[in-house]
């Protein structure tokens, strides 16, 4: 428990250093891109229509329930694909952002568990755009803003938890064994097909088990907590508030875990290079 505090007193000591390091790998990130930063917006925009055109066109996907409405497929999985984007992209980013940056270590005059966290907050700022271009796309279906998208608030502060939660223990793990960050990349991909995204769990009633099994992934908590939001369905953490206790549970573990093995193996970071 003493390590956690010490982690969120350094996110909280250093966060103007974190809102300058993110943007700054923001930028560099794209520097010798001609299109910079629009490329952060092109390649989310190509994957989701090329699910759309498979799941959709070629599946001929019907209409989606979320809670007590039938939402179109493309809506229906718009207002997933960014937040999945913005969780994948995070993971990967954060699990190699010390070992990427060992050479770095001795210069710096902050604490190492800032590197993950500017490295998600750079993510972040992408994220809050395709949420914009997300909304703007779901008024043209008449799903209107309305007084459901304040949780969206809440799902997106409980969304950076989750994400700087894994990335303390991958960025570790990954540091001392370079193996994980590779099967992380692998377990990820396999991850969109069982956190709701691109089609219903729903779909496995027959199977009630399995289904709410995979339903306590926090994922799909964030997912559909996105969705009830963008739709006006309902207050998605309050009406299934023994998945909110869940989920914070499981980001509470998370995050003291992390930030456990994290304080205990930094001071040795230096030796793995």
């Amino acid at each position: 428990m003493k390590s956690a505090i010490t982690v969120i007193k350094e996110q909280i000591e250093h966060f103007y250093l974190i809102k300058r390091l993110s943007l700054y790998e923001l930028k560099s990130k794209n520097r010798s891109n001609y299109l910079g930063f629009a490329w952060e917006l092109i390649g989310p925009a190509i994957q989701v229509m090329i699910y759309w055109f498979v799941f959709s066109t070629l599946r001929e996907r019907p209409s989606v329930e979320v809670g007590d409405k039938l939402i179109p497929f493309f809506p229906w999985l718009l207002a997933a694909f960014f937040l999945w984007s913005f969780f994948y992209q995070s993971t990967i980013q954060g699990s190699k952002s010390i070992y990427s940056r060992l050479k770095m270590l001795s210069k710096m005059n902050f604490p190492m568990s800032v590197i993950p966290n500017f490295v998600i907050f750079s993510k972040f700022y992408i994220h809050l755009l395709l949420l914009g271009i997300t909304i703007i796309v779901v008024q043209f279906f008449g799903y209107y803003v309305n007084i459901y998208y304040l949780q969206l608030f809440y799902f997106i502060f409980a969304s950076f938890c989750l994400f700087f939660s894994i990335a303390l223990i991958t960025s570790t793990l990954s540091t001392i064994v370079r193996d994980v960050h590779m099967l992380l990349n692998s377990t990820l991909r396999m991850m969109l097909y069982v956190s709701g995204v691109l089609w219903p769990l729903t779909l496995l009633e027959e199977f009630e088990t399995l289904m709410n099994l995979m339903q306590l992934n926090p994922l799909f908590y964030l997912i559909e907590g996105y969705r009830y939001a963008l739709f006006g369905v309902d207050w998605y953490f309050i009406t299934n508030w023994e998945l909110t206790l869940f989920f914070w549970g499981f980001v509470t573990v998370l995050f003291i875990i992390g930030a456990k093995i994290h304080v205990k193996f930094r001071r040795h970071f230096i030796d793995f290079l």
